[in-house]
């Protein structure tokens, strides 16, 4: 009788053996924590297992710029809890921002490096559309995609940073996710003359974000919005999004050592030609010819701060171009690596000098995005020169100046140029009240901090 309750136990037993095998799998294929766990034979319960998961951040940016942002923030989320792992899709560019973290060893960059003939503009100009999508535009975007995909199924928390497409991207893969919206600030249309139709738009809406961008922000998927200013944060909480603006991250990480004693007898500018080629160069030529008719008695020293050592011999053919003499000087221990000279001018070119060489102009002359807005941000006015594109044309310069409160001014010529600069170099007070003006527009440092504390209170929470 034993024999047989026996026999009939080890038929069930065998029978239900595959259905374990396959839950074990499933359990195992599920989660990589849980997986990793089970097999050194440790047990997790489901609530440990969520928070294992969600410890696994992909971030997706959506320009240069956003690369910054993200980088700081990553760096923000390590230093509170460096167990939290991290991966990155530049979407636009090589992601050199992240160099250094990947050399660390603690971020891990995932896709290939996609350039762009627009740069990453291409939804401001039909010909740059065009151009990007010759150049296999859609290729990337599907690569993109399926490798954002493949992160969310493995269990992946994305964080999206840019605009409408990462935001739409995270949404899609089906993952749970966070928004960092930084390009868009209410103050492009709430300041100035808003005659436009682009600012009766926005002003009917109370947003310059659109309907179908609050549309993703408000799913329950989404777990934080933060945009970059309290006014913005504003106008999307009036369509029930939980927005929150902790503070701007892009001023962030920014030196603030004082300018070397050596310069002291120099009227001091800095100027920023943008990263995207050939545009750099054409701006460089453009803003040096304009800085040679400012008038002022004193000597100049112009600051350079170049994004790569890869643009020295075209920077150089046109310094030569332009009558200017290499003294084959450098000041290595300020990150001076050659000094060019003509007349009363100097001409001082770095690179990757921009965040220690920043608070040491007094005006900038910028024909740049980002960099210009954390230049403003430290107190300096700036100067702009709009040229043909794709990045810095008129639109994105008159944009930019009504941003920052005109801390940015337009100018139309190089004649017009030099007398706007010179009339900030030569006073004092006008130049302090304007770049008081523009570093309230961009606000405190800090922003990094706060929005990592607040994705790492959501991740601690089990989201």
């Amino acid at each position: 009788m034993l024999a047989k309750v026996l026999k009939k136990f080890k038929r069930k037993l065998i029978k239900a053996a595959p259905r374990f095998e396959l839950g074990i799998k499933d359990l195992q294929s599920s989660a990589l924590p849980l997986g990793h766990a089970a097999g050194n034979g440790i047990f997790i319960s489901n609530s440990n297992r969520i928070s294992q998961t969600e410890q696994n951040l992909l971030f997706l940016c959506n320009g240069h710029g956003e690369d910054t942002i993200a980088c700081r923030v990553i760096e923000a989320l390590h230093e509170i809890n460096p167990d939290i792992s991290h991966e990155v899709l530049p979407m636009v560019g090589d992601g050199k921002a992240f160099t250094k973290l990947l050399k660390d060893g603690w971020l891990a960059k995932i896709g290939p490096s996609t350039f762009l003939p627009s740069g990453g503009f291409s939804n401001q100009s039909f010909s740059g559309l065009v151009l990007d999508l010759k150049a296999g535009l859609l290729g990337s975007l599907w690569r993109q995609w399926t490798l954002i995909k493949r992160s969310a199924r493995a269990g992946r928390i994305i964080v999206a940073v840019g605009d409408l497409l990462p935001l739409l991207l995270a949404w899609a893969s089906g993952a749970n996710y966070f928004f960092i919206g930084t390009p868009k600030s209410d103050y492009t249309w709430a300041s100035g003359p808003r005659s436009s139709l682009s600012d009766v738009y926005h002003r009917l809406k109370g947003t310059e974000w659109d309907p179908w961008e609050y549309w993703l922000m408000r799913s329950s998927r989404c777990k934080m919005v933060a945009v970059r200013d309290k006014i913005t944060a504003r106008g999307l909480r009036k369509h029930g999004v939980k927005a929150l603006s902790p503070g701007n991250p892009m001023m962030d990480g920014m030196a603030k050592t004082e300018c070397p004693n050596g310069f002291e007898k120099y009227r001091r500018l800095i100027l920023l030609c943008g990263s995207r080629l050939p545009e750099a160069y054409q701006n460089f030529k453009k803003l040096l010819i304009a800085i040679q008719l400012i008038q002022i008695s004193s000597s100049i020293a112009v600051f350079v701060p170049l994004s790569s050592s890869s643009m020295r011999k075209k920077i150089e053919l046109i310094l030569a171009e332009l009558g200017f003499k290499s003294t084959y000087q450098s000041i290595c221990e300020i990150g001076i690596s050659e000094i060019w000279k003509k007349n009363s001018l100097l001409i001082l070119i770095g690179f990757n000098q921009f965040s220690s060489w920043a608070k040491w102009g007094e005006v900038g002359v910028a024909n740049a995005g980002t960099a210009t807005e954390q230049l403003v941000g430290l107190g300096i006015p700036c100067v702009s020169l709009p040229g043909k594109g794709p990045q810095f044309n008129f639109n994105f310069a008159k944009r930019q100046s009504r941003l920052l409160g005109g801390a940015v001014a337009i100018s139309n010529g190089y004649e017009t140029l030099a007398k706007q600069v010179g009339f900030l170099l030569n006073s004092d007070f006008d130049r302090e009240i304007i770049g008081l003006r523009g570093s309230r527009r961009m606000g405190p440092e800090g922003g990094s901090q706060a929005i990592a504390l607040s994705i790492s209170t959501h991740l601690s929470q089990g989201l």
